[in-house]
């Protein structure tokens, strides 16, 4: 054979092989183009009275990749904690909630953004990610209109998929599941009547809606009396007009920063009886302490974080290694929080030597089904939502949430 004949076989024998292995990966498994290390963006606010919490749940992302080795399938993930908060306003703003987003898009290895903590700063990053065909993944972010139509403002939930894909997922059932939850606490105590007052903000807006739709489908009668701003000035006529519907119960809609706990003192200073509910969003622990013991004597709450102890085995593992690691225990979101980084390391790892694409990762996570977590066995339906339904049903001891039954809320 000549020296030409010789380089011919040569090549077809290379093209032969180059075909065998497949253009997507390299001989050792991992992805031939593009970058061997993937980055998890978190953006939550680290100032304000969201700050312990906020730092477990980053505490709890770190925990999820130390099990993981610093690994998705054979790629490296870093993670980069972002701040949406600033010291000067105590909680997260617009613009740093933006900014946030932005870095997470411009950094061409980011593969998935856990955050926002609140619905109304996910419905400001969300429009961004989405259209860097990121997957965002909120552990606590249970508005209804980010995923479902149902929200309090036209277009949703198209106007946060400018990109018309759908990209973000939720670990905290939506809120139209804590509604249902709430009123069947509600008839547990055998409320017959309710009285509701709701913030101005998304969140309250949001569930004031899916409680007078659960409420008349469970049969109990609803008078909403509007929404306010419960967190300045004299509340005793809006207390008056509470306690002139002779309801058996009141629920403020709204959120743990909104004046919670100056709008249930002054409803419980001017009833007797009257039951007092509030959605987990309201009764952070921030507020739980400024109410007076005869207040929390009557408060009801429902959370979507149960106690370790109703969940598997693996979540009370979860809590005892924070425990050691932090010496504290873990604040309820932290438990979410973990499992958003799980389910997004278990997306990356699905996609196989695809596990740096952005598309492929997205749509790893919207194929999780019958998948074993700390929260219990969970899908994600095509809306990114959770199959999970189970709420707790709390009373307060000693300004702690203690739970007092535990409420399945049925499809």
């Amino acid at each position: 054979m000549g020296p030409r004949a010789v380089l011919a076989c040569a090549a077809s024998a290379l093209v032969l092989a180059l075909a065998g292995c497949g253009a997507d990966e390299s001989q050792d498994g991992g992805p031939l183009e593009g970058s061997r290390t993937v980055t998890i963006y978190s953006s939550l606010p680290m100032h304000g009275s969201d700050r312990m919490s906020s730092q477990d749940m980053v505490n709890a992302i770190k925990l999820a990749l130390q099990d993981a080795g610093g690994k998705a399938g054979e790629l490296n993930v870093t993670y980069v904690s972002l701040d949406s908060s600033t010291r000067e306003e105590g909680t997260w703003t617009s613009d740093r909630v933006l900014d946030n987003a932005r870095q997470a898009v411009r950094d061409i290895n980011t593969i998935a953004y856990i955050g926002d903590r609140e619905s109304a700063a996910t419905a400001l990053s969300l429009p961004l990610t989405n259209e860097g065909d990121i997957l965002q993944v909120s552990p606590t972010s249970a508005y209804d209109g980010l995923t479902r139509p149902g929200g309090v403002r036209t277009g949703e939930p198209e106007r946060f998929y400018p990109s018309g894909k759908r990209t973000f997922g939720r670990m905290v059932p939506a809120d139209n599941v804590q509604a249902s939850a709430l009123v069947g606490y509600m008839k547990d105590e055998g409320v017959k009547t309710l009285a509701m007052l709701g913030d101005r903000e998304l969140v309250g807006g949001g569930i004031a809606d899916q409680v007078s739709k659960a409420a008349k489908l469970q049969g109990i009668a609803v008078d909403d009396l509007g929404r306010i701003d419960a967190r300045k000035g004299d509340l005793g006529r809006d207390a008056a007009d509470v306690a002139a519907t002779g309801a058996d119960a009141f629920l403020f809609a709204g959120d743990g920063d909104t004046g919670a706990e100056r709008i249930f003192g002054a409803v419980a200073g001017v009833t007797t009886k009257m039951l007092l509910f509030a959605p987990g969003a309201a009764a952070d622990q921030a507020v739980i302490k400024e109410l007076r013991p005869q207040v929390q004597r009557r408060m009801r709450i429902t959370t979507a974080a149960l106690p370790t102890r109703e969940l598997p085995a693996t979540a009370g593992a979860f809590e005892a290694r924070f425990r050691t690691t932090f010496g504290r225990r873990p604040a309820p979101e932290a438990l979410l929080a973990y499992e958003a980084t799980q389910a997004v390391l278990s997306s990356i790892a699905a996609a196989g030597t695809k596990g740096n694409k952005r598309a492929v990762v997205i749509n790893k996570f919207f194929d999780i089904e019958n998948r074993r977590s700390v929260l219990g066995t969970y899908s994600i339906d095509r809306y990114g939502d959770t199959s999970l339904r189970r709420f707790a049903g709390n009373k307060l001891r000693n300004s702690r949430l203690v739970l007092d039954k535990v409420l399945d809320v049925q499809r």
